[in-house]
């Protein structure tokens, strides 16, 4: 069965850092595009960022470009992202997700990914 494991995700105080992890299980993420995606309580589900399965190419969403950084290590099945100077404004439930649509770009659209996670919860308060 082809699942992702988030983790990283907690309580932070604005201005912050946190460092979210994404391990898949049941299928080598080598052969996908991998991306982050967020949901604020009362909010449609956003895309946050995505990288290729080189990680040569990644996309952000305008709202967290410098300060979210995507990255991957295919040896460990496993993709990242590192979120700096947090404020209230990025908690949420923060999911990875799978797509092999695509091979040197990929789109900051959900209905082209395929295979998600259950999400880690990223709460940011003083």
């Amino acid at each position: 069965q082809l699942q992702f494991v988030e983790s990283g995700g907690g309580l932070v105080q604005p201005g912050g850092s946190l460092k979210l992890s994404c391990t898949a299980s049941g299928f080598a993420v080598n052969y996908y595009n991998i991306g982050w995606f967020r949901q604020a309580p009362g909010k449609e589900r956003e895309a946050v960022s995505c990288a290729t399965v080189s990680g040569n190419f990644t996309n952000y969403a305008d709202s967290v470009e410098g300060r979210f950084t995507i990255s991957r290590d295919n040896a460990k099945n496993t993709a990242y992202l590192q979120i700096d100077n947090l404020n209230p404004d990025d908690t949420a439930v923060y999911y990875c997700a799978a797509e092999n649509l695509f091979t040197n770009l990929c789109v900051l659209h959900e209905q082209l990914w395929k295979y998600w996670g259950q999400g880690t919860q990223v709460t940011v308060s003083s």
